[in-house]
């Protein structure tokens, strides 16, 4: 005691003074401290709150979404659909200040948008099909934003928004709605021609005309976007406002620029996918993060707002990566790794912003802008096609594959929503709207335009057992030979298709039947359309010919495949092959002896008395029936079962369906004992 007393000056008043002061001090530091600490949990840990309350409705969403898949529904409208169900207007699982607190969430999502609007706009692949994709964009540009436009000033006394506008405010939300409406979805496009497996003219004029567009789009979005504001904030639009915009356009093209050259230094880096596809997402959020740093700084200190596009940014950067460097097939897996995760994240929360209440109200509208729009996209692409003279069975289809709209459109919504106070987030509804109608309706029309132009190549059905295993064999060697004399041990009636013209069989007892030509018609010939599975030994370039042929025509169960460029595994993959890599199939073979030879040199076949096979369920009196229930022979044991692509390990009361394939062990007699059991009806 004595020494805190001691502690304080010996002069009374000095002493109260310094004391009160100490007070004050103590005061002001603990209200300091508080307001930082208030400031803290505010603008971070709720924020946290947000963003993690958000994750887990944003993965359950991504669930839901895919039983609409199921019901040939979008996945898109089914996140949009639980975005609404999960947000303020119905649930409230998502807080109406959610959206604008997660505004960083968006522009992540938006930046990698534009990138992968970008990277489909590989110009060497479009150069055939130059002159067509030109016309077909100018046509469908110029009358979409132009009926678009003059339908929602005319349309503006019903719109409720706009009832009360002045004329300025309304040629601003027409020309940014028309601009948005101009967008097409490249995503969803790339979605229908990989079901189909289309290649063709029409086909490849349809995704450049898509890719293009969305890429001009963000261009005439930057262009309209700046005229609103100041249309919107009365700023005299002449001859020094022109000058100033195109400044604006001169340093976002330059911006995109020098986006692309740093994008191309870290994709050339060596280190972890993972790590470039962080980097990536950081250059983007950056993109975003500068534009706005700069909005603020020009307003502070010009008192006007240089507005440099961060969309046309990341496009144009994703632009040069693509087209001007040695990344591109790196980068577009980068694009689609992290695409689908981007994606969900994005409609989900674009689904929690929209106003269901103004939504109700304005569904006429929508509905008649979705058919405004139609009747562009009809009159565009036929005037584009007669210009580019394109056969008229493709000029009277040639609009239906751009109807569907989705991840760059919903884009722009989101941009008018946050950049225009009031009436921005009741466009953005509207707008949405119309993509949801453009995007339920647009793939259906897009897939019958590809059938009715012959260019679809789905997979044939896969023809029924007819009590016969068959097989081809592509390629005249030593180790066809010996494969073919092993399937013939085991039952098999095999064909061995040369390329060497005709071979004098002399002794040998295998069928060797010439080819002249990897086609259709001399397939058939040897046989290949009865054939159970084939076996291809020749390049990659005629196997895949083989394989493509036999996926597309014959529907052949097993297509096996000795792959000799590691690069060419996915293109068989696609195709259901199963493929055999010479130079790792010794290894892997080598390891199972070691590690498992019992199991191995039964699969193998070393034992003569022991076999394995696939056997079909054809008798339907099995279908239900578990295992269990078949009372096999006591040395018979089923490995798993094949069923619809899919391959169960197997038990006791697994059920057997129709058509089920399944895998049997055991003595080569209990087998055919088991075959009769399941393959006759």
């Amino acid at each position: 005691m004595f020494t805190e007393m001691s502690s304080f000056p010996s002069n009374p008043a000095l002493g109260q003074k310094s004391l009160s002061f100490q007070i004050t001090l103590n005061v002001i530091v603990e209200q300091f401290l508080r307001e930082l600490l208030d400031t803290f949990v505010k603008d971070y840990l709720e924020t946290t709150t947000y963003l993690a309350g958000f994750i887990v409705i944003a993965v359950a969403s991504n669930q839901i979404a895919k039983y609409f898949t199921k019901s040939k529904l979008p996945l898109v409208t089914g996140l949009l659909a639980t975005g609404i169900i999960a947000g303020p207007f119905v649930l409230k699982l998502i807080p109406g200040e959610a959206p604008e607190r997660l505004f960083f969430v968006n522009d992540f999502a938006l930046a990698f948008i534009a990138f992968a609007a970008a990277a489909q706009l590989y110009l060497k692949e479009l150069r055939s099909r130059m002159k067509s994709i030109t016309w077909m964009s100018i046509g469908q540009f110029v009358l979409t934003f132009s009926f678009a436009s003059g339908a929602i000033i005319y349309l503006s006394p019903q719109i409720p928004f706009m009832d009360d506008m002045n004329m300025a405010t309304k040629i601003a939300v027409a020309t940014l709605a028309a601009s948005i409406f101009v967008a097409r979805s490249p995503a969803s496009a790339i979605a229908v021609v990989n079901e189909l497996r289309a290649k063709g003219p029409f086909t490849q004029t349809a995704m450049g005309v898509t890719v293009l567009a969305d890429f001009l789009v963000i261009v005439l979005f930057a262009v309209t976007y700046s005229v609103a504001q100041a249309l919107v904030q009365g700023i005299a639009f002449d001859f020094k406002y022109i000058i100033f915009l195109c400044s604006e356009m001169v340093l976002a093209f330059l911006s995109g620029y020098i986006l692309g050259k740093i994008m191309t230094v870290v994709m050339s880096i060596r280190m972890s996918i993972h790590i470039k596809t962080a980097g990536i997402l950081l250059l983007g959020y950056s993109v975003y993060y500068t534009s706005q740093y700069i909005r603020e700084w020009s307003l502070a200190e010009f008192g006007l707002e240089i507005y440099m596009e961060p969309l046309l940014v990341c496009i144009l950067g994703s632009f040069i990566l693509t087209n001007y460097s040695s990344h591109r097939n790196e980068f577009l897996r980068i694009l689609e790794n992290v695409g689908p995760s981007i994606y969900v994240i994005f409609f989900t929360l674009t689904g929690a912003a929209m106003s269901l209440d103004l939504l109700m109200e304005v569904t006429v509208i929508a509905v008649i802008l979705f058919g405004v729009r139609l009747v562009a996209l009809i009159l565009g692409s036929t005037a584009g096609g007669l210009i580019a003279r394109e056969p008229w069975r493709f000029i009277k289809i040639g609009w239906m594959p751009y109807v569907t709209q989705a991840g760059v459109g919903l884009g722009l919504a989101t941009v008018v929503s946050n950049s225009f106070p009031g009436w921005g987030e009741q466009l953005a509804t509207v707008i949405i709207a119309v993509i949801v109608l453009n995007q339920i309706v647009g793939p259906p029309l897009f897939k019958w335009a590809i059938n009715s132009a012959g260019e679809s190549h789905v997979k044939a059905a896969t023809r029924e057992f007819d009590g016969e295993h068959n097989a081809v064999i592509f390629g005249l060697e030593g180790q066809s030979f010996a494969l073919a004399r092993q399937l013939q041990d085991h039952g098999w009636k095999v064909v061995i298709a040369s390329r060497k013209g005709v071979i004098d069989e002399g002794s040998l007892d295998v069928d060797i039947q010439p080819i002249s030509a990897l086609s259709k018609e001399e397939l058939k010939r040897i046989g290949v359309d009865k054939a159970e599975a084939i076996v291809a030994l020749l390049s990659d370039k005629e196997n895949y010919q083989i394989c493509d042929i036999c996926y597309e025509y014959f529907g052949t169960k097993d297509k096996v495949v000795r792959l000799n460029d590691r690069a060419n595994f996915d293109r068989f993959h696609d195709l259901g092959a199963l493929i055999v890599e010479p130079t790792t199939a010794i290894v892997s073979l080598l390891d199972h002896l070691v590690r498992s030879p019992q199991a191995a040199s039964l699969l193998l076949g070393f034992d003569e008395k022991q076999d394995t096979v696939d056997l079909e369920v054809l008798d339907p009196n099995l279908h239900g029936m578990s295992l269990r229930e078949l009372r096999l022979p006591t040395d018979i044991l089923i490995l798993a079962i094949s069923r619809d692509g899919h391959s169960m390990i197997t038990h006791g009361y697994t059920r057997l369906r129709l058509h089920d394939t399944i895998t049997v062990v055991g003595s080569v007699e209990s087998i055919k004992n088991v075959e009769l059991r399941v393959s006759a009806p």
